[in-house]
């Protein structure tokens, strides 16, 4: 056996080690889309369109059950996986989702992308009784078991990571001036309330909350405006684009407050180069997963296993490509939870497992990033550690911080 053969194996002794024995005694029971044989998961991602680069999130995923399938399956059956493009948009997503449901006849919906996709799905799924698991989008609105009981995210929720952020700055700068930059939209605004509500008592120090829209070519007059305020820290909730422009500007102010980026604004490529190496130096972000680029991960067993599997499902893909990374731990949290429901893949028993997701330490995560889920709590991650950009890269810090917000069901 080749060394990159047995480290693929470990994935699935990984895998078993989550399964409860009792389980996997229980009489066989099924809904549409599982059988004796087969388990069909429906998947909607954009291949095309505006988001296209999303797509490899989709790709990782077909590959991971390809892999699976080879090593035989979950509990000998094999996975069909369902995935079509609906290119970020919202009437494309209903469309392909039906298509999925009622034609293709899947058991549940997995890792669909983007908040406005599944935002245009949820009410069709619930009304259904279709799981919809493991949504690839942080929104927080989607760890809301009271009123929609059948869907379930997956990324760290924007609200948790915003709280970690003032966390970190009430530990480290307890008397500084806060200013915020945050984009007009539900994205910006559920970071600015994890932002708001982590600070608490010391919400006072915010001197600033200033919004952009997605639309403005610039935010390059708002950054004058929050300079002119002498704020001590700028926390910066804006998507990629706009991030690297705050950070720019920033610099080309000769203005050096100490800045915070979101995990969604943390990729070297598309916003640290454009804005300027040099510019971006000691700016904190956060992370869950490992980098697949970072040389520290070198002698990682889950890291191995996961080049390993890259370069034999995927050798045409850049490894550097965090969306693949994405969508291979998505799929293997997938692939953990269908191992838990042994001969019961009932929709009621995926959503029940799936609401009991304990303590899971997946093999590409932070050492300490856990899956844990109840039914209360539909946010399986909610860990992240804190980083700093040094030099080219970004290093890790400090211990791993917990940000639980909650569920969202009780009319928030």
């Amino acid at each position: 056996m080749s060394a990159s053969h047995a480290r693929l194996l470990s994935i699935s002794a990984a895998i078993a080690l989550a399964v409860s024995s009792g389980d996997a005694l229980a009489q066989k029971k099924y809904d549409t889309g599982a059988s004796d044989t087969e388990i069909k998961l429906g998947n909607i991602v954009p291949y095309s369109g505006p988001a296209s680069a999303y797509g490899a999130v989709g790709k990782a995923q077909a590959a991971y059950f390809k892999m699976i399938n080879e090593q035989g399956g979950i509990n000998g059956r094999k996975i069909t996986y369902i995935s079509y493009d609906d290119a970020y948009s919202p009437p494309k997503s209903v469309e392909q989702t039906r298509k999925l449901v009622e034609s293709d006849e899947v058991l549940l919906m997995f890792s669909a992308l983007g908040t406005p996709s599944n935002t245009a799905i949820q009410k069709y799924l619930n009304g259904k009784k279709v799981p919809q698991l493991f949504l690839a989008t942080g929104a927080t609105k989607w760890n809301d078991p009271k009123n929609f009981p059948w869907t379930m995210g997956w990324l760290p929720s924007y609200q948790s990571e915003g709280r970690i952020y003032a966390k970190y700055l009430m530990k480290e700068m307890p008397n500084a001036k806060i200013a915020i930059l945050y984009q007009n939209d539900d994205f910006g605004k559920d970071y600015l309330k994890g932002v708001k509500d982590g600070l608490g008592a010391k919400l006072s120090s915010v001197v600033i909350e200033e919004s952009y829209e997605l639309t403005e070519p610039t935010v390059d007059s708002h950054v004058v405006k929050i300079k002119s305020l002498n704020p001590d820290v700028v926390v910066i909730l804006a998507t990629p684009k706009f991030a690297a422009q705050t950070i720019k500007k920033i610099a080309e102010l000769a203005w050096k407050p100490f800045r915070i980026v979101p995990n969604v604004s943390a990729s070297i490529g598309a916003v640290m180069r454009p804005a300027g190496i040099e510019n971006g130096q000691g700016i904190i972000s956060a992370a869950y997963a490992k980098d697949a680029t970072d040389p520290q991960w070198k002698d990682d067993a889950g890291m191995k296993a996961y080049h390993a599997f890259l370069a034999k499902y995927l050798p045409d893909m850049n490894p550097a490509d965090s969306s693949l990374m994405s969508g291979y731990n998505i799929a293997e949290t997938m692939a953990i939870m269908l191992k838990q429901c042994g001969d019961d893949l009932t929709r009621e028993n995926v959503m029940r497992q799936s609401a009991n997701l304990k303590n899971i330490q997946q093999t590409t995560l932070l050492p300490g990033v856990k899956i844990n889920t109840s039914p209360t709590d539909f946010s399986p991650i909610e860990q992240l550690q804190l980083m700093k950009f040094q030099g080219e890269n970004w290093v890790l810090f400090g211990e791993v911080l917990d940000g639980e917000v909650g569920a969202t069901g009780s009319g928030g």
